[in-house]
């Protein structure tokens, strides 16, 4: 449980979920890298975007770090490994 509030630590932001928040459900990857994320309304979404859509309350389980000048998504800690944001399953950044 201790590791949980460290994992917290290393957030700069927790935003706090609206009421229609989506979920991250997949990780959208070009070439072994994320590029993206699938949303729970099967929206395929930049990383950037939703980092900017997290910040307003509509994604729900991720804090936001940051790497240098560049923002990104981390899981938020729950003692659920499935719903991780690495646990994830993959998609093609292909048309739907």
């Amino acid at each position: 449980m201790e590791n949980h509030h460290l994992v917290k630590n290393t957030l700069d932001q927790i935003p706090q979920p609206g009421p229609n928040a989506r979920k991250i459900v997949a990780l959208v990857k070009e070439g072994g890298r994320i590029t993206g994320y699938k949303l729970s309304d099967d929206r395929l979404v930049s990383k950037q975007e939703t980092v900017h859509l997290a910040q307003q309350g509509l994604i729900a389980g991720v804090g936001i770090a940051h790497r240098g000048d560049t923002q990104y998504l981390k899981s938020i800690p729950n003692g659920r490994e499935a719903d991780n944001l690495g646990n994830l399953p993959s998609v093609s950044p292909g048309p739907q």
